[in-house]
C-alpha cells in the first residue's frame, strides 16, 4: 500500500496513474502539483487527486512514492527542486520517454539520494492531454519499462514494479540505452513522420479537400499528430542521437522507393512491400 503518492504533473499520464491506483485500492492518498493553478484545480475537481500542493516541496513532503510526469525539458528543474525535500525512504520514479538524459539529470540533482530513483516509462497514452483526459484503464494490458541502473535500490525497484502491476500493466526491465533505441524506432520516429505528413498536407491550398477524402488508415496513422507538441519537442531533443540515426535509415529507404518508382521498378516495390507485410503479420494479431 502506498500511503501518500505525490504526482508532479497531473495530466493524462500522471492522472491516469492516480485513478488506476485508486481503483485498485493500493494508495491511501494522492497529492498533485502542476505549475498551472487551473490544472491543479481541475485535477482536484475531477477527483484525479485528493489534495492540491502549491509547490513541489509541499507535494513531496511526507510522500513515500513520487511520480514525475512532466515534459522532458522540465525534469532537470523538477528534480533539482524536490531533491532537498524528499525523505530518505521516499521512492522517486518517472514516466519520461527517453531515459538516458533523465538518468543523467537525476544522478546530478539527487546526489546521495540517487539510489531512491527508479527510471521508468509507461508505454501508453492517447493524443489527448490534461486531467480531463485521464482514465483508470489507460495502463491495462500495456507495457511499462523500468530501466534501473547499478545504483538503483532493489527495494525501490520492487515497489515501483508492484505499483505498475496493480494498474494492470505488464512490467519489463531494460537497459537505459537499449530502451532509447527501441522507443526511437517504435514511438518517436512514427510521431515525427505523422507530424511531418500532416504538417505538409496542411500547407497545401487544397488541404481541406485532400483531408476530406482521407480513409481510415490515414486517420489512424495521423491521429498521433494531435499529440502534445511540447512533449514531443522535448522527446526529440533529449533522444537526439537515436532519432537522427533512424531518420537517416528511413531517408535511405525513401530514396530506394523513390528510385524504384522513377525507374518503374515494380519488382523492388513488391519486394519492399511484401517484406514489410510479412514482418507485421507475423508479429501483430489485429
Amino acid at each position: 500500500m502506498i500511503k501518500r503518492l505525490a504526482i508532479i504533473g497531473v495530466g493524462l499520464i500522471g492522472g491516469s496513474l492516480s485513478l488506476a491506483l485508486k481503483k485498485a485500492g493500493v494508495v491511501a492518498e494522492v497529492v498533485g502539483y502542476s505549475r498551472t493553478a487551473s490544472v491543479r484545480d481541475e485535477a482536484l475537481q475531477l477527483g484525479v487527486i485528493d489534495y492540491v500542493a502549491n509547490s513541489i516541496a509541499d507535494a513531496v513532503k511526507g510522500a513515500d512514492m513520487v511520480f514525475l510526469a512532466v515534459p522532458m525539458a522540465a525534469m532537470d528543474a523538477v528534480l533539482s527542486e524536490l531533491a532537498e525535500h524528499i525523505s530518505a525512504d521516499a521512492i522517486i520514479t518517472d514516466g519520461g520517454s527517453a531515459k538516458t538524459q533523465v538518468v543523467a539529470v537525476a544522478k546530478k540533482r539527487l546526489g546521495d539520494k540517487f539510489h531512491q530513483f527508479v527510471p521508468g516509462h509507461p508505454i501508453a497514452g492517447t493524443e489527448k492531454s490534461g486531467p480531463g483526459a485521464a482514465f483508470a484503464e489507460l495502463y491495462q494490458n500495456h507495457r511499462v519499462v523500468l530501466t534501473p541502473v547499478v545504483e538503483t535500490d532493489a527495494g525501490a525497484l520492487e515497489a515501483v514494479q508492484a505499483m505498475w502491476q496493480s494498474t494492470g500493466a505488464e512490467v519489463f526491465e531494460m537497459n537505459v540505452e537499449h530502451h532509447d533505441d527501441v522507443l526511437a524506432a517504435t514511438s518517436h520516429l512514427p510521431h515525427i513522420l505523422a507530424f511531418n505528413l500532416v504538417g505538409m498536407l496542411a500547407q497545401r491550398d487544397d488541404c481541406d479537400e485532400v483531408l476530406r477524402y482521407a480513409a481510415g488508415g490515414f486517420k489512424d496513422f495521423s491521429r498521433i499528430a494531435s499529440s502534445d507538441a511540447v512533449m514531443w519537442r522535448d522527446i526529440c531533443l533529449t533522444n537526439k542521437d537515436a532519432i537522427l540515426e533512424l531518420l537517416k535509415e528511413y531517408q535511405n529507404g525513401l530514396n530506394q522507393l523513390q528510385q524504384a518508382i522513377e525507374n518503374q521498378d515494380g519488382d523492388t516495390l513488391k519486394l519492399v512491400f511484401e517484406r514489410a507485410k510479412q514482418a507485421r503479420d507475423t508479429r501483430f494479431k489485429d
